[in-house]
Protein backbone atom coordinates (compact mmCIF):
# COMPACT_ATOMS: atom_id res chain seq x y z
CA UNK A 1 0.00 0.00 0.00
CA UNK A 2 1.33 3.43 -0.93
CA UNK A 3 1.42 5.76 2.07
CA UNK A 4 -0.75 8.82 1.81
CA UNK A 5 1.13 12.14 2.01
CA UNK A 6 0.73 14.06 5.25
CA UNK A 7 -0.61 17.56 5.91
CA UNK A 8 -0.15 19.19 9.32
CA UNK A 9 -2.51 21.92 10.49
CA UNK A 10 -0.97 24.16 13.15
CA UNK A 11 -4.06 25.61 14.80
CA UNK A 12 -5.44 27.52 17.77
CA UNK A 13 -8.63 25.69 18.75
CA UNK A 14 -7.89 25.87 22.46
CA UNK A 15 -7.30 29.61 22.36
CA UNK A 16 -10.70 30.20 20.72
CA UNK A 17 -12.78 27.03 21.41
CA UNK A 18 -15.95 28.18 19.64
CA UNK A 19 -18.10 26.80 16.85
CA UNK A 20 -16.79 29.06 14.10
CA UNK A 21 -13.16 28.15 14.73
CA UNK A 22 -14.04 24.47 15.12
CA UNK A 23 -15.63 24.55 11.66
CA UNK A 24 -12.68 26.45 10.23
CA UNK A 25 -10.34 23.63 11.29
CA UNK A 26 -12.82 20.93 10.28
CA UNK A 27 -13.19 22.21 6.75
CA UNK A 28 -9.46 22.45 6.13
CA UNK A 29 -9.07 18.95 7.61
CA UNK A 30 -11.95 17.32 5.71
CA UNK A 31 -10.92 19.06 2.50
CA UNK A 32 -7.32 17.83 2.65
CA UNK A 33 -8.54 14.35 3.59
CA UNK A 34 -10.79 14.20 0.53
CA UNK A 35 -7.89 15.26 -1.67
CA UNK A 36 -5.99 12.16 -0.55
CA UNK A 37 -3.92 13.35 2.43
CA UNK A 38 -3.56 12.08 5.98
CA UNK A 39 -4.24 15.13 8.11
CA UNK A 40 -2.69 15.85 11.51
CA UNK A 41 -3.70 18.62 13.88
CA UNK A 42 -1.14 20.20 16.22
CA UNK A 43 -1.19 23.11 18.63
CA UNK A 44 2.18 24.63 19.51
CA UNK A 45 1.24 28.28 19.72
CA UNK A 46 2.49 28.83 23.27
CA UNK A 47 -0.76 30.42 24.50
CA UNK A 48 -2.09 29.61 27.97
CA UNK A 49 -5.49 27.83 27.55
CA UNK A 50 -7.24 30.32 29.81
CA UNK A 51 -10.75 29.55 28.56
CA UNK A 52 -10.44 26.06 30.07
CA UNK A 53 -9.27 27.27 33.48
CA UNK A 54 -12.14 28.03 35.84
CA UNK A 55 -10.06 27.78 39.03
CA UNK A 56 -6.44 28.47 39.93
CA UNK A 57 -5.73 24.77 40.48
CA UNK A 58 -7.17 23.65 37.13
CA UNK A 59 -4.84 21.75 34.82
CA UNK A 60 -5.57 23.87 31.76
CA UNK A 61 -3.21 21.87 29.55
CA UNK A 62 -4.95 18.58 30.28
CA UNK A 63 -8.38 20.12 29.66
CA UNK A 64 -7.19 21.69 26.42
CA UNK A 65 -5.74 18.37 25.27
CA UNK A 66 -9.00 16.59 26.11
CA UNK A 67 -10.92 19.14 24.06
CA UNK A 68 -8.66 18.58 21.05
CA UNK A 69 -8.97 14.80 21.45
CA UNK A 70 -12.77 15.07 21.33
CA UNK A 71 -12.71 17.29 18.24
CA UNK A 72 -10.22 15.12 16.37
CA UNK A 73 -12.10 11.96 17.32
CA UNK A 74 -15.13 13.29 15.44
CA UNK A 75 -12.92 13.60 12.35
CA UNK A 76 -11.47 10.09 12.64
CA UNK A 77 -8.11 11.56 13.72
CA UNK A 78 -7.89 9.88 17.15
CA UNK A 79 -4.14 9.22 16.88
CA UNK A 80 -3.25 12.18 14.65
CA UNK A 81 -3.19 15.15 17.00
CA UNK A 82 -0.90 16.76 19.55
CA UNK A 83 -1.01 19.56 22.09
CA UNK A 84 2.53 20.83 22.55
CA UNK A 85 2.56 23.02 25.66
CA UNK A 86 5.38 25.31 24.54
CA UNK A 87 4.33 27.79 27.23
CA UNK A 88 4.72 25.21 30.02
CA UNK A 89 7.92 23.23 29.69
CA UNK A 90 7.17 21.74 26.27
CA UNK A 91 5.15 18.73 27.44
CA UNK A 92 3.30 16.95 24.62
CA UNK A 93 -0.18 15.43 24.82
CA UNK A 94 -1.43 13.04 22.16
CA UNK A 95 1.56 12.41 19.90
CA UNK A 96 5.01 12.41 21.51
CA UNK A 97 7.71 14.97 20.80
CA UNK A 98 9.68 12.37 18.82
CA UNK A 99 6.60 11.51 16.74
CA UNK A 100 6.01 15.19 16.08
CA UNK A 101 9.57 15.77 14.90
CA UNK A 102 9.28 12.86 12.45
CA UNK A 103 5.92 14.17 11.28
CA UNK A 104 7.28 17.64 10.51
CA UNK A 105 10.18 16.15 8.55
CA UNK A 106 7.93 13.81 6.55
CA UNK A 107 4.98 16.14 5.91
CA UNK A 108 4.15 17.30 2.41
CA UNK A 109 2.77 20.51 3.90
CA UNK A 110 2.65 22.25 7.30
CA UNK A 111 0.00 24.98 7.40
CA UNK A 112 0.36 27.75 9.99
CA UNK A 113 -3.35 28.57 10.33
CA UNK A 114 -4.06 32.20 11.27
CA UNK A 115 -0.29 32.71 11.33
CA UNK A 116 -0.94 32.00 15.01
CA UNK A 117 2.11 29.83 15.71
CA UNK A 118 5.59 31.28 16.07
CA UNK A 119 7.59 28.76 14.04
CA UNK A 120 9.83 26.37 15.93
CA UNK A 121 12.92 25.01 14.22
CA UNK A 122 11.25 21.62 13.70
CA UNK A 123 8.20 23.20 11.99
CA UNK A 124 10.39 24.50 9.18
CA UNK A 125 12.91 21.65 9.09
CA UNK A 126 11.33 19.94 6.10
CA UNK A 127 10.97 23.13 4.04
CA UNK A 128 7.19 22.72 3.92
CA UNK A 129 5.89 25.39 6.31
CA UNK A 130 3.34 27.78 4.76
CA UNK A 131 1.66 30.84 6.24
CA UNK A 132 -2.14 31.22 6.13
CA UNK A 133 -3.14 34.72 7.21
CA UNK A 134 -6.80 34.99 8.18
CA UNK A 135 -6.72 38.61 9.41
CA UNK A 136 -4.79 40.86 7.02
CA UNK A 137 -3.46 44.37 7.81
CA UNK A 138 -1.31 44.36 10.96
CA UNK A 139 1.45 42.05 9.72
CA UNK A 140 1.51 43.63 6.26
CA UNK A 141 1.96 47.08 7.81
CA UNK A 142 4.77 45.78 10.03
CA UNK A 143 6.51 44.51 6.90
CA UNK A 144 5.96 47.88 5.23
CA UNK A 145 7.64 49.54 8.23
CA UNK A 146 10.48 46.98 7.96
CA UNK A 147 9.97 45.76 11.51
CA UNK A 148 12.49 42.99 12.05
CA UNK A 149 10.26 40.84 14.25
CA UNK A 150 7.74 40.51 11.39
CA UNK A 151 10.48 39.50 8.94
CA UNK A 152 11.91 37.00 11.43
CA UNK A 153 8.45 35.51 11.99
CA UNK A 154 7.72 35.00 8.28
CA UNK A 155 11.20 33.95 7.17
CA UNK A 156 10.86 30.23 8.05
CA UNK A 157 7.78 29.93 5.83
CA UNK A 158 8.18 29.05 2.17
CA UNK A 159 4.80 30.17 0.79
CA UNK A 160 2.35 32.84 1.93
CA UNK A 161 -1.45 32.97 1.66
CA UNK A 162 -4.07 35.45 2.84
CA UNK A 163 -7.82 35.77 3.21
CA UNK A 164 -7.36 39.29 1.85
CA UNK A 165 -8.86 38.45 -1.53
CA UNK A 166 -8.16 41.90 -2.99
CA UNK A 167 -4.56 42.06 -1.83
CA UNK A 168 -2.23 43.27 -4.58
CA UNK A 169 -4.96 44.79 -6.74
CA UNK A 170 -4.79 48.46 -7.76
CA UNK A 171 -7.57 49.59 -5.39
CA UNK A 172 -6.11 47.79 -2.35
CA UNK A 173 -4.34 50.33 -0.13
CA UNK A 174 -2.53 47.73 1.96
CA UNK A 175 1.14 47.89 0.92
CA UNK A 176 2.39 45.04 -1.27
CA UNK A 177 5.32 42.99 0.00
CA UNK A 178 7.70 41.82 -2.71
CA UNK A 179 9.71 39.79 -0.20
CA UNK A 180 6.63 37.97 1.09
CA UNK A 181 4.13 37.96 -1.81
CA UNK A 182 0.89 36.81 -0.19
CA UNK A 183 -1.40 34.89 -2.55
CA UNK A 184 -5.16 35.33 -1.98
CA UNK A 185 -6.74 32.08 -0.77
CA UNK A 186 -10.33 32.22 0.49
CA UNK A 187 -11.58 30.24 3.49
CA UNK A 188 -12.60 26.77 2.28
CA UNK A 189 -15.95 25.16 2.99
CA UNK A 190 -17.19 21.62 2.53
CA UNK A 191 -20.56 22.46 1.03
CA UNK A 192 -22.19 19.07 1.61
CA UNK A 193 -21.61 19.47 5.37
CA UNK A 194 -24.05 22.43 5.33
CA UNK A 195 -26.75 21.30 2.94
CA UNK A 196 -30.15 20.13 4.18
CA UNK A 197 -29.37 20.94 7.82
CA UNK A 198 -32.37 23.14 8.62
CA UNK A 199 -34.43 23.30 5.45
CA UNK A 200 -37.68 22.94 7.40
CA UNK A 201 -36.86 25.69 9.88
CA UNK A 202 -38.59 29.04 9.77
CA UNK A 203 -35.90 31.42 8.50
CA UNK A 204 -37.27 34.79 9.57
CA UNK A 205 -34.16 36.75 10.57
CA UNK A 206 -30.91 37.84 9.00
CA UNK A 207 -28.27 37.01 11.60
CA UNK A 208 -24.57 37.04 12.30
CA UNK A 209 -22.26 35.80 15.05
CA UNK A 210 -19.33 37.74 16.44
CA UNK A 211 -17.82 40.17 18.90
CA UNK A 212 -19.35 43.62 19.32
CA UNK A 213 -16.72 45.66 21.13
CA UNK A 214 -12.98 44.92 20.84
CA UNK A 215 -11.11 48.13 21.69
CA UNK A 216 -7.64 46.97 20.73
CA UNK A 217 -5.41 46.24 17.71
CA UNK A 218 -5.97 49.61 16.07
CA UNK A 219 -3.24 50.43 13.54
CA UNK A 220 -1.89 53.65 12.06
CA UNK A 221 -0.98 54.02 8.39
CA UNK A 222 -0.07 57.22 6.55
CA UNK A 223 -1.28 59.30 9.49
CA UNK A 224 -4.71 57.65 9.76
CA UNK A 225 -5.97 55.36 12.52
CA UNK A 226 -7.79 52.17 11.45
CA UNK A 227 -9.84 50.40 14.10
CA UNK A 228 -10.41 46.70 14.75
CA UNK A 229 -13.73 46.65 16.62
CA UNK A 230 -16.77 45.95 14.45
CA UNK A 231 -19.16 48.00 16.56
CA UNK A 232 -17.88 51.17 14.84
CA UNK A 233 -19.04 49.80 11.49
CA UNK A 234 -22.36 48.39 12.70
CA UNK A 235 -23.24 51.82 14.09
CA UNK A 236 -23.20 53.13 10.51
CA UNK A 237 -26.24 50.95 9.73
CA UNK A 238 -27.89 51.18 13.14
CA UNK A 239 -31.19 52.35 11.60
CA UNK A 240 -31.44 49.45 9.14
CA UNK A 241 -34.33 47.69 10.95
CA UNK A 242 -36.36 50.92 10.66
CA UNK A 243 -35.69 51.14 6.93
CA UNK A 244 -36.85 47.68 5.83
CA UNK A 245 -39.57 45.24 6.82
CA UNK A 246 -37.18 42.55 8.00
CA UNK A 247 -36.00 41.10 11.31
CA UNK A 248 -32.32 41.16 12.27
CA UNK A 249 -30.58 39.30 15.09
CA UNK A 250 -27.03 39.65 16.35
CA UNK A 251 -25.51 36.77 18.34
CA UNK A 252 -22.81 38.67 20.20
CA UNK A 253 -19.98 38.42 22.67
CA UNK A 254 -18.08 41.34 24.22
CA UNK A 255 -21.05 43.68 24.60
CA UNK A 256 -22.39 45.66 27.54
CA UNK A 257 -25.93 46.11 28.79
CA UNK A 258 -25.82 49.62 27.37
CA UNK A 259 -24.82 48.22 23.97
CA UNK A 260 -27.76 45.80 24.08
CA UNK A 261 -30.24 48.57 24.91
CA UNK A 262 -28.92 50.76 22.09
CA UNK A 263 -29.31 47.97 19.54
CA UNK A 264 -32.76 46.93 20.73
CA UNK A 265 -33.98 50.53 20.71
CA UNK A 266 -33.12 50.59 17.00
CA UNK A 267 -34.92 47.34 16.26
CA UNK A 268 -32.15 44.74 16.47
CA UNK A 269 -32.63 41.52 18.40
CA UNK A 270 -29.60 40.65 20.52
CA UNK A 271 -28.70 37.29 22.02
CA UNK A 272 -25.52 35.95 23.65
CA UNK A 273 -23.23 34.41 21.08
CA UNK A 274 -21.24 31.96 23.21
CA UNK A 275 -24.04 29.45 23.98
CA UNK A 276 -24.82 28.83 20.32
CA UNK A 277 -21.09 28.67 19.58
CA UNK A 278 -20.44 26.10 22.29
CA UNK A 279 -20.09 23.26 19.80
CA UNK A 280 -20.02 22.62 16.07
CA UNK A 281 -23.58 21.34 15.83
CA UNK A 282 -25.33 24.24 17.56
CA UNK A 283 -23.27 26.73 15.54
CA UNK A 284 -24.14 25.05 12.23
CA UNK A 285 -27.82 24.80 13.18
CA UNK A 286 -27.94 28.53 13.94
CA UNK A 287 -26.33 29.49 10.63
CA UNK A 288 -28.51 27.11 8.63
CA UNK A 289 -31.75 28.27 10.33
CA UNK A 290 -31.07 31.92 9.44
CA UNK A 291 -32.66 33.74 6.52
CA UNK A 292 -29.23 35.02 5.57
CA UNK A 293 -26.31 36.94 7.02
CA UNK A 294 -26.06 40.69 7.47
CA UNK A 295 -22.69 41.67 8.87
CA UNK A 296 -20.19 44.49 9.13
CA UNK A 297 -16.43 44.16 8.65
CA UNK A 298 -13.49 45.74 10.44
CA UNK A 299 -12.65 49.34 9.54
CA UNK A 300 -9.10 48.18 8.68
CA UNK A 301 -10.38 45.88 5.94
CA UNK A 302 -13.05 48.30 4.73
CA UNK A 303 -10.98 51.43 4.15
CA UNK A 304 -7.83 49.61 3.05
CA UNK A 305 -9.95 47.40 0.73
CA UNK A 306 -8.14 44.19 1.57
CA UNK A 307 -10.90 41.99 0.15
CA UNK A 308 -11.26 40.11 3.45
CA UNK A 309 -14.17 37.70 3.44
CA UNK A 310 -15.24 35.83 6.55
CA UNK A 311 -15.16 32.05 6.91
CA UNK A 312 -18.48 32.46 8.73
CA UNK A 313 -19.98 34.18 5.69
CA UNK A 314 -18.69 31.36 3.50
CA UNK A 315 -20.57 28.87 5.68
CA UNK A 316 -23.81 30.87 5.31
CA UNK A 317 -23.36 30.58 1.55
CA UNK A 318 -22.68 26.85 1.84
CA UNK A 319 -25.95 26.49 3.76
CA UNK A 320 -27.76 28.27 0.92
CA UNK A 321 -28.22 31.49 2.90
CA UNK A 322 -27.57 34.80 1.10
CA UNK A 323 -24.89 37.08 2.54
CA UNK A 324 -24.82 40.87 2.84
CA UNK A 325 -21.36 41.92 4.01
CA UNK A 326 -19.78 45.33 4.28
CA UNK A 327 -17.66 46.04 1.23
CA UNK A 328 -13.95 45.29 1.67
CA UNK A 329 -13.20 44.90 -2.03
CA UNK A 330 -14.07 41.18 -2.11
CA UNK A 331 -16.17 41.83 -5.23
CA UNK A 332 -12.92 41.79 -7.22
CA UNK A 333 -12.58 38.08 -6.36
CA UNK A 334 -16.12 36.71 -6.09
CA UNK A 335 -19.29 37.77 -7.94
CA UNK A 336 -21.73 40.04 -6.12
CA UNK A 337 -25.35 41.02 -6.68
CA UNK A 338 -26.76 37.50 -6.77
CA UNK A 339 -26.65 35.59 -3.47
CA UNK A 340 -23.81 37.81 -2.21
CA UNK A 341 -24.02 41.57 -1.74
CA UNK A 342 -21.47 44.18 -0.68
CA UNK A 343 -22.71 47.33 1.05
CA UNK A 344 -20.98 50.59 1.86
CA UNK A 345 -23.71 52.38 3.79
CA UNK A 346 -27.26 52.26 5.07
CA UNK A 347 -28.93 52.84 1.70
CA UNK A 348 -27.28 49.99 -0.18
CA UNK A 349 -27.61 47.64 2.83
CA UNK A 350 -31.36 48.28 2.73
CA UNK A 351 -31.43 47.79 -1.06
CA UNK A 352 -29.63 44.44 -0.69
CA UNK A 353 -32.15 43.20 1.88
CA UNK A 354 -35.05 44.20 -0.35
CA UNK A 355 -33.47 42.59 -3.42
CA UNK A 356 -33.02 39.28 -1.60
CA UNK A 357 -36.53 39.30 -0.17
CA UNK A 358 -38.02 40.07 -3.58
CA UNK A 359 -36.78 36.70 -4.93
CA UNK A 360 -35.51 34.78 -1.94
CA UNK A 361 -35.31 31.30 -3.45
CA UNK A 362 -33.28 32.52 -6.42
CA UNK A 363 -30.77 34.16 -4.09
CA UNK A 364 -30.61 31.01 -1.97
CA UNK A 365 -29.66 28.99 -5.04
CA UNK A 366 -27.16 31.65 -6.08
CA UNK A 367 -25.57 31.59 -2.61
CA UNK A 368 -24.98 27.84 -2.92
CA UNK A 369 -23.59 28.30 -6.44
CA UNK A 370 -21.06 30.88 -5.21
CA UNK A 371 -20.05 28.58 -2.35
CA UNK A 372 -19.50 25.65 -4.72
CA UNK A 373 -17.67 27.67 -7.37
CA UNK A 374 -15.40 29.86 -5.24
CA UNK A 375 -15.19 28.48 -1.67
CA UNK A 376 -15.57 24.70 -1.84
CA UNK A 377 -12.47 22.81 -0.70
CA UNK A 378 -11.84 21.30 -4.15
CA UNK A 379 -11.37 24.79 -5.58
CA UNK A 380 -9.57 26.52 -2.70
CA UNK A 381 -7.25 23.76 -1.52
CA UNK A 382 -6.22 22.55 -4.98
CA UNK A 383 -5.15 26.11 -5.77
CA UNK A 384 -3.24 26.34 -2.49
CA UNK A 385 -1.49 23.02 -3.07
CA UNK A 386 -0.63 23.90 -6.66
CA UNK A 387 0.83 27.23 -5.60
CA UNK A 388 2.82 25.40 -2.93
CA UNK A 389 4.13 22.83 -5.43
CA UNK A 390 2.55 19.84 -3.65
CA UNK A 391 1.29 16.88 -5.69
CA UNK A 392 -2.40 16.17 -5.13
CA UNK A 393 -3.21 12.44 -4.77
CA UNK A 394 -6.89 12.82 -5.65
CA UNK A 395 -7.25 15.74 -8.02
CA UNK A 396 -10.91 16.73 -8.46
CA UNK A 397 -12.19 16.96 -12.00
CA UNK A 398 -14.06 20.20 -12.23
CA UNK A 399 -13.69 23.40 -14.24
CA UNK A 400 -11.97 26.31 -12.56
CA UNK A 401 -14.33 29.20 -11.84
CA UNK A 402 -14.19 31.96 -14.39
CA UNK A 403 -12.28 35.04 -13.20
CA UNK A 404 -14.54 37.74 -11.80
CA UNK A 405 -14.73 40.71 -14.11
CA UNK A 406 -13.35 44.00 -12.86
CA UNK A 407 -13.36 47.49 -14.28
CA UNK A 408 -12.83 47.80 -18.02
CA UNK A 409 -9.87 50.13 -17.50
CA UNK A 410 -6.71 48.03 -17.53
CA UNK A 411 -5.16 50.22 -14.82
CA UNK A 412 -7.95 49.69 -12.29
CA UNK A 413 -9.15 46.13 -12.87
CA UNK A 414 -7.90 43.28 -10.63
CA UNK A 415 -4.61 41.63 -11.49
CA UNK A 416 -5.63 38.26 -13.00
CA UNK A 417 -4.79 34.84 -11.67
CA UNK A 418 -5.43 32.23 -14.32
CA UNK A 419 -4.23 29.10 -12.59
CA UNK A 420 -1.42 28.31 -10.18
CA UNK A 421 0.10 25.27 -11.90
CA UNK A 422 3.52 25.97 -13.34
CA UNK A 423 4.37 23.50 -16.15
CA UNK A 424 7.30 21.15 -15.58
CA UNK A 425 8.21 21.34 -19.26
CA UNK A 426 6.18 24.04 -21.02
CA UNK A 427 5.49 23.34 -24.68
CA UNK A 428 5.07 27.05 -25.43
CA UNK A 429 7.08 29.94 -24.08
CA UNK A 430 6.30 33.59 -24.71
CA UNK A 431 9.16 36.00 -24.02
CA UNK A 432 7.83 39.51 -23.49
CA UNK A 433 9.92 42.66 -23.12
CA UNK A 434 7.90 44.65 -20.62
CA UNK A 435 7.30 48.34 -21.43
CA UNK A 436 7.91 50.94 -18.74
CA UNK A 437 4.34 52.21 -19.02
CA UNK A 438 2.03 50.31 -16.62
CA UNK A 439 -0.99 50.40 -18.93
CA UNK A 440 0.99 49.07 -21.87
CA UNK A 441 2.65 46.41 -19.69
CA UNK A 442 -0.67 45.16 -18.35
CA UNK A 443 -2.28 45.11 -21.78
CA UNK A 444 0.57 43.16 -23.33
CA UNK A 445 0.90 40.54 -20.60
CA UNK A 446 -2.77 40.06 -19.76
CA UNK A 447 -3.77 39.67 -23.40
CA UNK A 448 -1.43 36.66 -23.50
CA UNK A 449 -2.90 35.25 -20.30
CA UNK A 450 -6.41 35.64 -21.71
CA UNK A 451 -5.45 33.88 -24.94
CA UNK A 452 -3.50 30.96 -23.46
CA UNK A 453 -5.43 29.50 -20.54
CA UNK A 454 -3.51 26.21 -20.36
CA UNK A 455 -0.74 24.90 -18.06
CA UNK A 456 1.47 24.01 -21.05
CA UNK A 457 2.65 27.58 -21.63
CA UNK A 458 4.97 29.95 -19.83
CA UNK A 459 5.33 33.72 -20.02
CA UNK A 460 8.79 35.14 -19.40
CA UNK A 461 8.52 38.85 -18.64
CA UNK A 462 11.83 40.62 -19.21
CA UNK A 463 12.03 43.92 -17.32
CA UNK A 464 15.59 45.32 -16.91
CA UNK A 465 14.85 48.38 -14.74
CA UNK A 466 11.09 48.77 -14.41
CA UNK A 467 9.58 51.79 -12.65
CA UNK A 468 8.08 51.14 -9.22
CA UNK A 469 4.48 50.72 -10.40
CA UNK A 470 5.47 48.21 -13.09
CA UNK A 471 7.77 46.31 -10.71
CA UNK A 472 4.96 45.99 -8.14
CA UNK A 473 2.55 44.81 -10.83
CA UNK A 474 4.99 42.17 -12.08
CA UNK A 475 5.52 40.93 -8.53
CA UNK A 476 1.77 40.54 -7.99
CA UNK A 477 1.28 38.88 -11.40
CA UNK A 478 4.05 36.35 -10.82
CA UNK A 479 2.77 35.55 -7.31
CA UNK A 480 -0.68 34.72 -8.70
CA UNK A 481 0.43 32.91 -11.86
CA UNK A 482 3.08 30.22 -11.59
CA UNK A 483 3.44 30.18 -15.37
CA UNK A 484 4.77 33.75 -15.27
CA UNK A 485 8.48 34.38 -14.63
CA UNK A 486 10.05 37.82 -14.31
CA UNK A 487 13.69 38.24 -15.37
CA UNK A 488 16.01 41.21 -15.44
CA UNK A 489 17.46 40.49 -18.89
CA UNK A 490 17.27 38.16 -21.87
CA UNK A 491 20.75 36.90 -21.00
CA UNK A 492 19.48 35.59 -17.68
CA UNK A 493 16.85 33.42 -19.41
CA UNK A 494 19.26 30.53 -20.00
CA UNK A 495 20.80 30.90 -16.53
CA UNK A 496 17.37 30.79 -14.89
CA UNK A 497 16.16 27.77 -16.87
CA UNK A 498 14.40 25.44 -14.41
CA UNK A 499 14.66 21.69 -14.89
CA UNK A 500 11.69 21.11 -12.58
CA UNK A 501 9.71 23.61 -10.57
CA UNK A 502 11.15 24.15 -7.12
CA UNK A 503 8.69 22.86 -4.52
CA UNK A 504 6.87 25.50 -2.50
CA UNK A 505 8.39 28.39 -4.46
Amino acid sequence: MIARPKVVLLGMLTKIPVGGVIWLVRQYAIGFQRLGFDVYYVEAHGRVPSMFMEHDHDDGNAKAAAFIADQMGELGMDDRWAYHAVHDGGRCYGMSRAQLNRLYRDAALVVNLHGGTVPLEEHAAGGRLVYMGTDPVELELELHRREQHAVDFLEPHVAFFTWGLNYGNPDCRLPWSERFPFVPSPPPVVVDQWQGVADGAEADAFTTVGNWRQPWRAVTFEGEVYTWSKHHEFEKILDLPRRVDQRFELALSSYTEEDRRLLEEHGWRVRPGLPLSADATSYRDYVAASRGELTAAKDQNVRLRTGWFSERSATYLAAGRPVIQQDTGFGNAIPTGNGVFAFSGLDDAAEAVEAINADYERHRRAATDVARSFFNYDVVLTDLLDHAGVEIPVRPRRPRPAPVGGAADVLTRPVPGVGPRRPTAPRLRFVVVVPDDLGAARTRLESLLDAAFEPCFEIVAVAPEPPDDVRRYLSVLAARNKNVRVLASLASLAEDEPSTPAPLR
